[in-house]
């Protein structure tokens, strides 16, 4: 399965993935895609020999579907990507579009919840669990399909930050097992870590 990645930061779980993703892995990364020059998942996929691309215009979806069909890619993960996709891409692509959000799903979700304020969320409300989650991507933030999750404990004394580390640990595991597990079906289907990520081994 050929998979484009599209990123706004540093890349940590494209990182991951790439590890994940060996020679004889049914599924590798083709293309990288990014609405900011400076991403650091840009550096990444170069170092890895992987193709790049940085929008013009993100909200361009004339623009999405080109890079998409020139990079014959089967299927497109969202990680770390701060922007909206295009209503017309998300139609297009329709079942094909993975994300990774930093929370459990329907909790802590929704426009504006990423990154750290995610975190705060979770730690305001007072949850004793989080986790991460990999679902489908739909025209409305966070509600598509829940496909896996894996969850960690909110510990005494979690800061934003401690809380993030811990919750990017399980994003590490989680998103190659979403991309081994569409791989095998042939689109993204339903996974748990049992089934697919027991050899991912969490980063050292």
């Amino acid at each position: 399965m050929r998979v484009a990645v599209v990123v706004s930061g540093r890349g940590s779980n494209l990182a991951s993935l790439l590890r994940a993703l060996g020679e004889d892995a049914p599924a590798r990364v083709v293309l990288v895609i990014s609405n900011r020059r400076e991403a650091g998942g840009l550096t990444l996929a170069w170092r890895h020999g992987v193709p790049t691309h940085v929008f013009q215009d993100s909200a361009d979806p004339t623009e999405w579907r080109r890079v998409l069909d020139e990079a014959v890619a089967g299927l497109v993960v969202l990680s770390g990507f701060l922007k909206r996709v295009p209503e017309p891409v998300v139609r297009a692509w329709r079942g094909r579009i993975i994300n990774i959000h930093p929370a459990l799903l329907p909790l802590h979700g929704g426009a504006g919840m990423y990154g750290r304020k995610v975190h705060q969320a979770v730690l305001a409300a007072g949850e004793t669990v989080s986790g991460a989650t990999v679902h489908l991507v739909t025209e409305e933030y966070d509600q598509g399909e829940v496909l896996g999750q894996a969850r960690v404990p909110v510990l005494r004394g979690d800061t934003p930050d401690s809380l993030a580390e811990r919750v990017l640990q399980v994003e590490h595991r989680l998103l190659p097992a979403a991309v081994l597990a569409a791989a095998a079906a042939g689109r993204p289907v339903p996974f748990t870590l049992e089934e697919v990520g027991s050899s991912l081994a969490p980063n050292p």
